[in-house]
């Protein structure tokens, strides 16, 4: 289980130069049900929004500390605005847990990435000499930062946008980050690894092959998979084949493009960059997805599993899936897993109904209990269904 740093009480999207900052912080789980049990110290700094750096917020004030968060303790705090602030400026609000210059950046190359809970940042806030006291309107979404290493000596930053709202596909969820740090690991690690299994090495090919690849994201949400996806296959192909289908219903669309579109700049070729599409578990799928000729070449998803009456559905959806591919040549399928009720863990035998097997490859833990499964689903054989 990873720990997210939020705004229980965000700050306010414009205030007066001469006025302070006010907000309230929160350290919990993914869906803020679950207060983080532990200490940890919050740092605050300052990044003035600008647009001309390669980088994300590269000018981050040093981080000042503002509390240590214990669990309930929803305290108001009241920050000053940074140093030579001046009217007209916008600046964002970090908010982290480690104190240096690049604590706003969540790094998807390292296997612990959840050890600590994960940095948040405040939509720009205006600083305006015509704010007015008890007028100022709150702000309802947030921002974080991802790197991913992409060539020798080269990063990319991934942003992702999330509504501070409860909406279940508007935020991003552990086992999207913990899936999205696994792929970082896999596009690393050496081709043909000694003792790697089999269904890594086909992973690896179906996901982030050079060649052209057609591969299919169920429940998209925020888009941070189908994000990562594109950007390492950037880097590692110039095909203009294949594409990156993100889908999810209707109401996550319009945030889902516009991550897509924030971070355009990381993806060099049509085919890496990721295309939203709504589908609709229980319906039959859309014609921009029957019309894929020969199929798709992976299927990615993550968290899908948190609501048990979706499953016959989900599994439906996977079935018309495999069957557009010819015989002998099926999709492999990657899902990242973390364990919310084990009557989730019933999807792994629903699917051997069509064909499906799953193995566990590996993990991400965090501060909390469970960690981030990562299985790799591949076709039974014909004959031993």
């Amino acid at each position: 289980m990873f720990f997210y740093v939020f705004f229980l009480r965000p700050p306010p999207t414009q205030i007066s130069p001469a006025s302070a900052v006010t907000f309230t912080p929160q350290v919990a789980n993914d869906l803020r049900t679950e207060d983080f049990t532990g200490e940890e110290e919050i740092y605050y700094s300052w990044s003035l929004v600008s647009s001309n750096s390669s980088e994300p917020y590269p000018s981050i004030t040093i981080p000042q500390k503002l509390t240590t968060w214990r669990s309930n303790n929803f305290k108001e705090f009241s920050v000053p605005l940074p140093p030579r602030a001046r009217d007209g400026q916008s600046y964002r609000l970090v908010l982290t847990t480690r104190q240096h210059g690049r604590s706003h950046i969540l790094n998807l190359a390292s296997r612990d990435i959840g050890l600590k809970p994960f940095p948040v940042m405040s939509m720009p806030i205006l600083f305006s000499s015509r704010a007015r006291p008890g007028n100022l309107e709150k702000q309802q979404q947030i921002e974080r930062v991802y790197r991913v290493p992409l060539q020798p000596e080269r990063d990319g930053f991934l942003t992702i946008r999330e509504q501070t709202s409860f909406d279940l596909d508007k935020k991003v969820w552990d086992s999207g980050v913990g899936l999205s740090s696994w792929l970082v690991e896999l596009a690393s690690s050496p081709h043909g690894a000694s003792g790697e299994p089999a269904s890594i090495a086909q992973a690896r090919d179906a996901l982030l092959s050079s060649d052209g690849r057609r591969i299919i994201e169920l429940g998209a949400g925020t888009g941070i998979i189908s994000l990562t996806l594109g950007a390492l296959r950037s880097a590692r192909t110039t095909q203009k084949d294949g594409y990156i289908l993100t889908t999810d219903l209707g109401s996550a669309l319009p945030l889902l493009q516009h991550n897509i579109t924030t971070n355009a700049n990381l993806f060099s070729t049509p085919s890496s960059h990721p295309t939203p599409l709504e589908l609709d578990w229980d319906e039959p799928l859309p014609e921009d997805v029957r019309s894929v000729d020969g199929g798709f070449d992976a299927i990615v998803m993550a968290d899908v599993t948190y609501n048990t009456a979706s499953f016959p559905a989900l599994v439906r959806t996977l079935d018309a899936l495999l069957h557009l591919s010819p015989p002998g040549r099926s999709p492999t399928i990657v899902l990242g897993y973390k364990e919310r009720d084990s009557e989730e863990r019933t999807l792994w035998e629903m699917v051997k109904a069509i064909g499906v097997t799953f193995e566990r490859v590996g993990e991400r833990t965090g501060a909390g209990r469970e960690p981030v499964e990562i299985w790799i689903g591949s076709c039974i054989a014909e004959g031993s269904k």
